[in-house]
């Protein structure tokens, strides 16, 4: 019923971003709870939301970092709904196990994400240039002389742009913002893990000075990854996306449309030995005034992490 009333609320909704959304409970993200007023248990609920807000941030990370979503589910399944089902069939709800639930969830979602990072670097290191762009200029060197056409056959149309392959672009630089934020949690990690290990190597009494200053510097760099994270999840939003899934399914259609348009336009220059004239002037000029739309509505979003660090 939910669903039905969705969706007919949203015929008379025009932007497609505004739309309204079901929640999908079978997904990777955990829900937020509304806090109604006068509610007795407006703190525990504030509590619970933050927990859940700090999976579905993570849930964000590995879905950049390229963590398959079947395994994110299965994390999520294994680790928090059948615990928290056995344990209210047990022992009935307890917010304080809940919450241990997640942060083991959340801990055994970073394990993958470093898993992949690792892979990541090592493969960076093996391969120079992970993705090589298209050059239809080199191909069409090669069989221009071999699309000689008759002169009564017609010449065909120049391939157009789908309206989702002309956003590739535009979503490739957005893309490019989450995958470098990504980079620097990472870095900022790593760098914690490395000062957490020196906190565990300076015992005694006559290493207490050195101690405090590496335990300050630890929640130092813990602040700093929170506020990153958070930033992460929210660049989508500002260009208003409701998460990284839902942007990350666009930009992948978008690509292999992109993708596409690209191999037709190839295949037309070689049947015609012409050249593809790039954009239009009057094309970028829109590209131009959409983005910086929607970086005004991304700065107004950010502007609540002022204290973020990128």
């Amino acid at each position: 019923m939910k669903r039905s009333y969705t969706d007919l609320i949203n015929i008379y909704v025009k932007d497609n971003k505004q739309k309204l959304r079901v929640f999908d409970r079978n997904g990777v993200y955990l829900p937020t709870k509304k806090i109604g007023k006068n509610n007795p248990k407006a703190e525990q609920i504030r509590t619970d939301n933050q927990y859940r807000t700090m999976w579905n941030q993570t849930v964000d990370r590995a879905l950049i970092s390229g963590v398959p979503e079947e395994q994110i589910l299965e994390v999520k399944q294994s680790k928090i709904g059948q615990k928290v089902k056995a344990s209210i069939q047990k022992s009935g709800r307890n917010p304080v196990l809940f919450k241990s639930l997640i942060m083991m969830a959340i801990y055994a979602l970073e394990l993958l994400i470093s898993k992949v990072f690792k892979m990541t670097l090592e493969k960076a290191d093996k391969v120079t240039n992970v993705f090589v762009k298209a050059e239809p200029e080199q191909t069409k060197v090669q069989a221009v002389n071999e699309s000689v056409m008759e002169k009564s056959e017609p010449i065909p149309e120049m391939p157009k742009k789908s309206k989702l392959a002309s956003k590739f672009l535009r979503l490739a630089d957005i893309y490019s913002k989450l995958e470098k934020q990504n980079a620097a949690i990472y870095q900022r990690e790593q760098q914690l893990a490395s000062v957490e290990k020196e906190i565990a190597g300076t015992k005694g009494i006559f290493k207490g000075k050195q101690r405090n200053k590496l335990q300050e510097q630890a929640e130092q760099l813990k602040t700093q990854i929170a506020n990153m994270k958070q930033y992460l999840s929210s660049i989508v939003q500002g260009y208003g996306y409701k998460n990284v899934k839902e942007f990350l399914t666009e930009y992948r259609a978008s690509k292999a449309e992109y993708s596409d348009y690209q191999s037709a336009v190839v295949k037309w220059e070689q049947q015609t030995g012409n050249k593809a004239e790039s954009d239009s002037l009057k094309a970028k000029l829109q590209r131009k005034q959409q983005e910086a739309k929607e970086l005004n509505r991304h700065n107004k979003h950010r502007k609540k992490y002022s204290r973020d660090v990128r």
